[in-house]
């Protein structure tokens, strides 16, 4: 039952906050919501205004004190406010990333990102839920944010995500975090109110839970401090059509029960056995997570008939080589290099190049990761953009397939 509840939950919000990322907003409303939990001018003015959903509680970039290089993680993201301002003060070296369980919310995040010519690794975006294990390396991130989400977050996955966030934080690594507490135990008509709880207040712990949890995450170092920020407008700011509830008769006005807390905690800087002290290679688990999932599904199309091609219609094929730091020794002639890290960023050049190219064939080692994928992405690209000139094609094995078959003709295998 404790599954099931938790996953009604889960879907309820991203529902909801799904909404709100394709309705349309007041500009005006929300910077002001937003100025009035501690954002600036200048920050309001340096990002896009949809990045803005007013819907937080605080402002939790101004209190992390952030530098140059260092690498962030936003848990709820949203429209990407805290990631895009995260993203200026931590410079091109640095990385953000902001997690969000709202498909809606990931792809209003990217356009915004893309409007400001901010990509990964910069500043990426991953549709993933907080209620699950964290897509992002062990002992990477030097801090993690969030802004009146932990709320959000099923109680019997608050504790699994806050040792998530210690886990994945360096020795010495901080989490600032702006959330909503409650004063006193909430009526069982709050706690049992849909509409209460996606907008922040079911939800909310007391915070002597809430130091309990930061305990058993492996939290030591931690201080608690209310910002006495006005909720009114801030509890009121998601509606949702999947409830008809107007509302808990109890609450007559928010702020009488609960309250808006900034919390700050680091993680030791004992370095626990096994820890090492270098940051990983790809700070997400995933590098492909930072851009859409693929829609489409190219065929495969086999090494014999990409010979035939390449020897009787060269102008009709297209052969892509999409490893990076693996392409090495022999590989296909003529094929052309885009590594699939950098391929989705590149595909309007890639577009530009062939899209009138009847056979593109992608291929990486086996065609089993990366050839299909990058092939996807041009595809769902194609088909977005009505392009009927050409299409994506996966080679069948890969190179080593390629290799296997033709490795000794020098007509078709390029030599490094």
């Amino acid at each position: 039952m404790p599954d099931i509840l938790a996953n009604y939950l889960t879907k309820a919000v991203a529902d909801a906050y799904g909404e709100k990322a394709i309705s349309s907003s007041d500009n005006t409303y929300t910077r002001e919501v937003a100025q009035s939990v501690g954002y600036t001018d200048k920050e309001m003015d340096s990002i896009p205004a949809s990045a803005n959903m007013g819907v937080g509680c605080g402002s939790p970039v101004a209190a992390a004190n952030l530098k140059q290089g260092e690498t962030v993680v936003d848990l709820g993201s949203g429209g990407g406010i805290d990631v895009l301002i995260a993203a200026a003060k931590v410079g091109t070296q640095g990385k953000v990333i902001g997690l969000d369980i709202s498909p809606e919310m990931i792809s209003l995040a990217r356009r915004n990102a893309n409007a400001q010519g901010i990509k990964p690794p910069h500043a990426s975006f991953v549709e993933t839920s907080l209620a699950e294990p964290l897509p992002i390396a062990s002992h990477a991130v030097d801090c993690v944010l969030s802004n009146c989400v932990i709320n959000l977050v099923p109680s019997t996955a608050k504790e699994d995500l806050l040792k998530e966030v210690h886990r994945i934080l360096k020795p010495g690594g901080r989490f600032v975090l702006d959330d909503i507490i409650t004063k006193q135990r909430l009526p069982d008509d709050v706690k049992e109110d849909l509409t209460s709880y996606i907008n922040c207040i079911s939800g909310s712990i007391q915070v002597d839970e809430y130091k309990i949890l930061l305990q058993k995450a492996g939290f030591n170092d931690f201080q608690f401090r209310e910002t006495k920020n006005d909720l009114k407008k801030i509890c009121s700011g998601v509606n949702n059509a999947c409830t008809s509830s107007s509302g808990p008769k109890s609450i007559f006005n928010v702020n009488d029960w609960v309250a808006s807390y900034q919390i700050t905690a680091s993680k030791s800087v004992n370095v626990e056995e096994g820890v090492k002290q270098n940051v990983p290679d790809s700070v997400l688990l995933r590098w492909w997570d930072a851009y859409p999932k693929i829609k489409s599904s190219p065929a495969a199309i086999s090494p014999e008939y990409v010979s035939k091609l390449m020897k009787e219609s060269a102008q009709d094929l297209a052969v892509i080589d999409v490893r990076r730091y693996d392409r090495v020794g022999d590989h296909v002639r003529g094929s052309d290099n885009w590594p699939a890290q950098t391929f989705y960023d590149d595909l309007p050049k890639f577009l530009e190049k062939y899209r009138n190219t009847r056979v593109v064939a992608f291929y990486c080692g086996s065609s089993s990761g990366r050839g299909p994928r990058c092939a996807g992405w041009y595809q769902d690209h194609l088909n977005e953009t009505a392009i009927t000139t050409s299409t994506a094609y996966v080679l069948q094995g890969g190179v080593k397939a390629w290799l296997a078959k033709y490795g000794n003709d020098d007509a078709l295998v390029e030599r490094d």
